[in-house]
């Protein structure tokens, strides 16, 4: 017989995962509204680079720097993995295990084990279901 109660454990949990989703959710409210009005002062400040044709101004507050953001994106990925392969250029790609294909895989391949180069973490967790 254990020494806790489970039944008052998992009261408990629900009750603190119930306030931390009351937390989070009222804390990105008010950071959804801050975000907002940061948006609209950057517009403002590119604005004002565009029209003084500056890429910095300094204030005595700070200094306001305009930069240009590149990201790269796939529209065709069999295209892109055939320019990969053809170019041996594997490092276009992010280091990092798709984790569900890769379950696949393994499951597929059970006898043949892992392959070089990679370890498998497992660990216990709880999950803890609301009562109907």
């Amino acid at each position: 017989m254990s020494k806790y109660n489970a039944e008052e454990l998992v009261s408990a949990y629900i009750a603190l995962r119930d306030e931390r989703a009351k937390l989070k959710s009222e804390y990105e409210e008010a950071d959804t509204k801050v975000q907002k009005d940061m948006e609209q002062i950057e517009q403002t400040m590119l604005t004002i680079c565009n029209e003084v044709g500056a890429d910095s101004i300094k204030t005595s507050h700070g200094t306001l720097i305009r930069r240009v953001n590149e990201r790269f994106y796939c529209t065709d990925w069999d295209n892109f993995k055939n320019y990969v392969l053809e170019n041996e250029a594997v490092e276009l790609l992010e280091r990092r295990i798709h984790q569900g294909n890769f379950k696949q895989h393994i499951a597929e391949r059970e006898n043949d084990g892992l392959p070089p180069g990679v370890n498998v973490m497992r660990e216990f967790a709880v999950t803890v279901r609301r009562a109907n």
